[in-house]
């Protein structure tokens, strides 16, 4: 009697699987215990994405914050995670510790982090990490050759095949204008767990073919939006965005703003997601205010180089060191030379807050900050509670 009180009291399969979809992955984790059938379902694919899926519905801004070990140069061995309060304050919400040593951040999706190693010897070693199930996985790209080889960096979400693909360029650092041989590319996806070699063909938006050599990328980092990864490149003497589209897996050349380097002494450039759009954000000192300035350059219409559009902002003293990233509301997240603290420089008001937050090594702004399952179905796959 008992017995059959008890299942006619059982909740159907399907309103548990929605129930489930719905949980924290801290619980989701635990709960595989339960039982086989919520081992299978909490670690299956096709319930791993239909969780992520719930948990961008309710994604937030959020700082992923890497800091410098006190008294050293080289980064920390842990992260730090910071949400974005309403009140432009910043607030600790979880501390994990890296899965190797000296790594710093290439990017963020899906509660997937792509991680790279700072030396040279060590840059073909990159992992993918996902710190809330503490889950890793190591790669292994083509090693550097030259003492003057260097790696750049992209990591992005393929939605189309939902996948995740990291691109790195291997190009050669030596002073503009003069020969270096071509950069090279390769690509990893995850779905097939390998390393495959792409040509550097560069094409127009208007589907133009170009024999047109890269010679430079500007960052080590890429920086990925509209399902494309985009970096400064050189080619010969003259500089221009270069994009990968990670569903046709195509190099497309985005033009800069025409004499956008006019009437600024330029200190750093850097692409950035500003409001919406792909930005191009200059920071110097301008010629005729002899003072330091800020140049944002937005693209309103993607890929069409009539729609840059620049604002100049003032800058108050003080040049600015490195640009992490942009806030949903426009805010330039910066660290200048001479100072400690990151600070929050918002352009409408002219205002500088302190992040208050440990001095970064490297950070990483995102808008759609979600803790996920990805990587638990996963073969090759580490544990960092088995170290």
């Amino acid at each position: 009697m008992y017995r059959s009180v008890l299942l006619s009291h059982r909740l159907p399969d399907d309103l548990v699987y929605d129930i489930l979809t719905r949980l924290p992955v801290k619980s989701l984790i635990r709960f595989r215990c339960v039982s086989r059938s919520w081992y299978c379902t909490i670690t299956d694919s096709d319930f791993i994405t239909k969780h992520l899926e719930r948990a961008n519905l309710l994604s937030n801004g959020c700082l992923l914050c890497n800091p410098h070990r006190i008294g050293q140069y080289s980064s920390c061995d842990y992260l730090c995670t910071f949400v974005c309060n309403t009140d432009r304050t910043s607030t600790e919400i979880s501390r994990f510790e890296f899965p190797s040593y000296d790594e710093y951040l290439v990017g963020f999706s899906n509660g997937i982090i792509c991680l790279a190693n700072y030396a040279v010897e060590f840059s073909h070693v990159l992992y993918l990490w996902n710190p809330s199930i503490r889950k890793f996985k190591r790669l292994l790209a083509t090693p550097l050759i030259g003492p003057c080889d260097n790696a750049a960096f992209g990591f992005g979400y393929h939605l189309q095949n939902n996948d995740y693909k990291i691109l790195r360029f291997v190009f050669f650092r030596t002073y503009r204008r003069v020969k270096v041989p071509p950069a090279e590319a390769e690509i990893y996806t995850l779905s097939t767990d390998s390393w495959r070699r792409v040509v550097i063909s560069v094409e127009s938006f208007c589907g133009t073919g170009s024999n047109e050599s890269v010679d430079f990328i500007e960052s080590s980092i890429c920086l990925f939006f509209n399902g494309a990864l985009h970096s400064i490149a050189y080619s010969r003497d003259h500089n221009f965005i270069l994009s990968f589209d990670l569903n046709d897996e195509r190099f497309r050349k985005i033009l800069l703003p025409p004499n956008y380097l006019n009437g600024v002494s330029v200190s750093a450039e850097y692409l950035a997601v500003f409001k919406g759009s792909l930005a191009l954000i200059v920071f110097g000192e301008g010629v005729a205010e002899n003072s330091n300035i800020c140049h944002i350059w937005v693209m309103k219409e993607y890929g069409v180089v009539e729609s840059w559009t620049k604002r100049s902002v003032p800058m108050a003293m003080g040049n600015v060191q490195r640009l992490f990233g942009c806030t949903i509301n426009g805010e330039l997240l910066i660290k200048k030379f001479g100072h400690t603290q990151s600070l929050a420089f918002d352009p409408e008001s002219l205002n500088e807050e302190i992040l208050r937050i440990p001095e970064p090594a490297c950070m990483i702004y995102t808008a759609n900050f979600v803790e996920s399952l990805v990587l638990l179905d996963g073969l090759n796959i580490s544990s960092q509670s088995e170290n």
